[in-house]
């Protein structure tokens, strides 16, 4: 939760840059009025996240994925950071919160986000593609090597885009064994022996996975993954997915009615 909210704070910052930077009035309009969308999130989950808890530290990758974006010399690449692959990570990750969480509040606060998100993914889908494609080719491919390298560093973080190798440590999740008196050497050990006995952490069915559904297949549509950079994640172990039907049925999700959930209507 504490990783939504910080999600949240740098899409409300890069959406404010995409403000700033977009070219044309309609692109600006738009992106203002994601940027109230993720301030209202903020303060949503921020608001939620004190009545249980406390507030655990952004993780590295994140901030460094937020930051990267933020600094980016050209708005399509603002748009990329923030509307595919932080938006991707975010859909991604609401719905499965949906999916598993137990709390009647939280499932309806996530479903509104949700709507929210897909409505963002679609907006830099419809502004990026247009743009990429008019791109003379040598900018096409610094945008590409932009996509590539925020990729390659969040799967490099995370041990991989399927989570299983090698990682970072993450000082938010040590904090986490801090605050629950767990040591963290013991919990390492604890985990390699899980291992070594053959247990294995299954995916529960129904999941999204962010990298295969929704930021891959995003990239590939608007033009942002080239044939050179498609070497690129080759040799760095990275698929290249374009399966399109996750990303687009949740893009008509976020665009379609309520009428089906009177009680979500009622909250929206």
């Amino acid at each position: 939760l504490s990783q939504f909210l910080h999600g949240e704070q740098g899409a409300l910052m890069t959406a404010a840059a995409l403000t700033h930077a977009a070219p044309d009035y309609e692109g600006k309009l738009y992106a203002a009025t994601q940027t109230m969308d993720e301030a209202r999130h903020v303060e949503a989950y921020d608001s939620y996240i004190q009545k249980l808890a406390i507030v655990y530290p952004i993780s590295p990758w994140l901030k460094s994925v937020i930051d990267d974006t933020l600094q980016a010399d050209h708005w399509v690449k603002i748009a990329i950071g923030m509307n595919m692959v932080v938006e991707g990570l975010a859909l991604g990750a609401f719905h499965n919160m949906r999916r598993t969480t137990t709390c009647p509040l939280l499932r309806k606060l996530t479903e509104l986000v949700l709507r929210d998100e897909s409505r963002h993914v679609a907006f830099g889908n419809l502004y990026v593609r247009e743009t990429v494609g008019d791109m003379h080719p040598d900018d096409r491919e610094d945008i590409a090597q932009f996509a590539f390298e925020v990729i390659q560093a969040i799967a490099n973080a995370i041990g991989g885009v399927d989570g299983t190798g090698p990682r970072k440590p993450d000082p938010g999740f040590l904090k986490v064994l801090d605050e629950v008196g767990i040591d963290h050497e013991d919990f390492i050990r604890a985990i390699v022996a899980a291992g070594a006995s053959g247990m294995r952490a299954e995916v529960p069915a129904g999941q999204v996975h962010s990298f295969k559904d929704l930021m891959m297949p995003a990239l590939v549509r608007v033009g942002a993954v080239t044939d050179r950079t498609r070497a690129l994640f080759d040799e760095a172990g990275i698929p290249v997915w374009d399966d399109l039907s996750v990303i687009e049925s949740m893009e008509d999700a976020g665009s379609g009615d309520l009428s089906g959930d009177p009680e979500l209507a009622a909250a929206v």
